[in-house]
């Protein structure tokens, strides 16, 4: 299943250059891999316009984004992680008050045209 979530950084150029480094091929801890992995999703990359990032995940039929939470949750690698983009992510102004990365809603498949 396909997943794309939204997020914003830090309006700041060394902001958004810190972001990619820490997301810079081969730099992700592989601790942080590995949790991701194990949730089956299959594929995750990550592309940035300006100081907006969407998130494209793909996962597989054991990805239980409750699960994935409280794995999280309780990982201190993944939460040291997560603290350090909390320094340069923002969340969309109208995100609910409890999400990071907001999930962004299908409106057009060409898939579903003639």
């Amino acid at each position: 299943m396909r997943h794309v979530l939204l997020i914003d950084l830090t309006d700041e150029a060394e902001a958004i250059a810190q972001y990619e480094a820490w997301h810079a091929a081969g730099a992700l801890p592989p601790a942080i891999g590995a949790s991701i992995r194990a949730a089956d999703i299959g594929a995750m990359d990550i592309y940035r316009s300006g100081n907006r990032l969407v998130m494209l995940m793909e996962t597989g039929p054991g990805f239980d984004p409750a699960a994935k939470a409280a794995a999280d949750a309780a990982d201190p690698a993944v939460q040291a992680w997560e603290a350090q983009m909390d320094s340069v992510q923002r969340p969309l102004p109208w995100a609910a008050p409890d999400a990071k990365w907001t999930l962004a809603t299908r409106i057009f498949s060409l898939d579903e045209q003639p």
